[in-house]
């Protein structure tokens, strides 16, 4: 190949290349200049002396559009040609049969399209020419939705064509049949155009009504194509359900990143089934007031509410992670995995917790935030328990090993797990933790129990813990003298006291002194 079309090459098909940025700048230019070119002749009132201006100026920029698009067909290289040697004959076949499926692509479609406003006709074609913005605009950080839907129909072609050709056959035979039919006895049928154009309507169930079959045989054939027509509305809505989905589904993903949320809660490691996890956040939160978002890589199962976001991603590769939004977030769950081992599911436990970290210390200089992050894992494996706060979560649950303490404990101290699962869970006596008003802070444990008089309003107080540590001490002497960072652990149906400062992690972050 020569150095020019090598060039060109490039220019018209290499993203990474400096002309190919030149060339796309320059049909931005010449996009906006021709839709400004529409506006203005639109607002000039008819027979003004700037049209004849207006007119020849956009013939050169359809013109300019006309060699864009020979340019890039004709410097389009076949695939086929880099894989295989090919004879000069097959050579030449493969170069035109490529650049004509190239041709035949939607966005080049609407490229020939606009070139087709060249017929004074055709004018209005001119505005479809605003369309190729949406193959380069970057608003769309992960993924071009328009760009997806695009490659929906590229990737489903031949069902689109098979669709297609099934239509075209009904129209050419019934409006064939039609029209050897009617023309000697309907004067609103005496052309095969208007035989297809009456298929056309009928088997669309548009029914203008202009036009109608006269005889008896017309009926018959009028009969089958509504028939038809059915089963052709089925089959495009099928293949159009089935080639979109994932492509709709990306635009509900980009919905959330591109929106203005914050302080919502993150849920990362959704499996189906675990659907009481769900419903306890719904209970703990107003999903109208305060967002709850799921991340997993796979699909919506249906047993999510509506008012939840979900959004398919992998929570272990901080790439996924601006998807949710998690540098505004005001907690994160880590959930653990069920289908898998302990082990397994711990180490994408810690994965995803180490990623979270590292994501947010990255964006810390972007954006200070108010309050850190707080972040809670479940661990599966007691041994994982230290690992996963080293990784960087503020607090651990054990899941399994709870559940078997309660079923053991239960055995010896009957009743025991109903109480306790009455504490955790939320409802009459569910377990709150409140700030310390001001000069209870150097009390001790039986005077500030006494001042706060949660007993009155149906509270209990069941011990302290401190803010920065984390350590907590339940049921403890009353002449236990408090330190200022505490905090009270109360029971109660609501909340009665002010929540504490956001609690801080019990273990120092990759890169702080202890």
């Amino acid at each position: 190949m020569s150095r020019a079309f090598l060039q060109l090459q490039s220019a018209f098909h290499d993203p990474r290349a400096r002309s190919n940025r030149i060339v796309e700048a320059t049909i931005w230019s010449l996009i906006l200049a021709s839709i400004a070119l529409i506006v203005a002749d639109a607002s000039l009132a008819p027979g003004s002396p700037a049209r004849p201006l207006l007119g020849l100026v956009d013939r050169a920029l359809l013109g300019l559009f006309a060699l864009e698009y020979v340019l890039r067909v004709a410097t389009y290289q076949p695939p086929d040609l880099l894989v295989f040697r090919r004879p000069r004959a097959a050579r030449l076949r493969v170069h035109v049969t490529a650049r004509v499926r190239f041709a035949l692509r939607p966005m080049m479609l609407v490229d020939l399209i606009t070139i087709a406003a060249l017929v004074p006709q055709l004018r209005g074609l001119r505005a479809l020419r605003l369309l190729r913005l949406l193959r380069t605009v970057k608003v769309f950080r992960y993924g071009n939705p328009f760009s997806g839907l695009l490659h929906a129909f590229e990737r489903d072609r031949f069902l689109f064509a098979l669709a297609l050709s099934f239509l075209a056959l009904q129209v050419l035979f019934g409006g064939g049949s039609l029209f050897l039919i009617e023309r000697d006895l309907n004067p609103a049928i005496d052309t095969f155009g208007e035989g297809c154009w009456f298929a056309i309507v009928t088997i669309t169930t548009v029914g203008f009504g202009d036009l109608t079959p006269l005889s008896t045989l017309g009926r018959v054939v009028t009969s089958v194509l509504m028939v038809g027509g059915m089963f052709t509305l089925a089959l495009f809505a099928g293949i159009v359900g089935h080639s979109l989905l994932n492509a709709v589904l990306s635009v509900r993903e980009e919905q959330f990143r591109m929106g203005s949320y914050y302080n919502h809660v993150v849920v990362c490691g959704y499996e189906e089934g675990m659907h009481l996890l769900i419903d306890t956040l719904v209970a703990e939160y107003d999903p109208d007031e305060t967002k709850i978002v799921l991340i997993a890589d796979l699909e919506r199962p249906a047993e999510i509410p509506a008012e939840l976001y979900w959004v398919r991603g992998d929570p272990t590769k901080e790439s996924e992670l601006d998807k949710v939004r998690i540098d505004r977030a005001a907690a994160v769950v880590v959930a653990g995995a069920r289908r898998s081992s302990p082990q397994q599911a711990d180490a994408v436990t810690l994965l995803t917790v180490f990623t979270i970290r590292s994501y947010l210390a990255k964006r810390a200089s972007d954006a200070p935030r108010q309050n850190e992050l707080y972040l809670v894992a479940e661990i599966l494996d007691s041994e994982n328990v230290e690992h996963a706060r080293a990784a960087g979560a503020d607090e651990v649950i054990e899941t399994r090993r709870l559940g078997f303490s309660l079923l053991a404990h239960a055995i010896e101290h009957h009743g025991t797990a109903d109480t306790l699962s009455q504490v955790v869970l939320r409802g009459e006596s569910s377990l709150f933790a409140g700030a310390l008003p001001e000069g209870l802070d150097s009390a001790t444990y039986g005077e500030m129990t006494a001042a706060l008089g949660l007993r009155a309003k149906g509270g209990l107080v069941i011990g302290v813990a401190h803010t920065e540590t984390g350590d907590e001490r339940v049921n403890p002497p009353e002449e236990l003298r408090l330190e200022p960072g505490m905090h009270v652990l109360y029971l109660a149906s609501e909340r009665l006291l002010e929540p504490p400062k956001a609690l801080r992690r019990t273990r120092p972050r990759r890169g702080e002194s202890a």
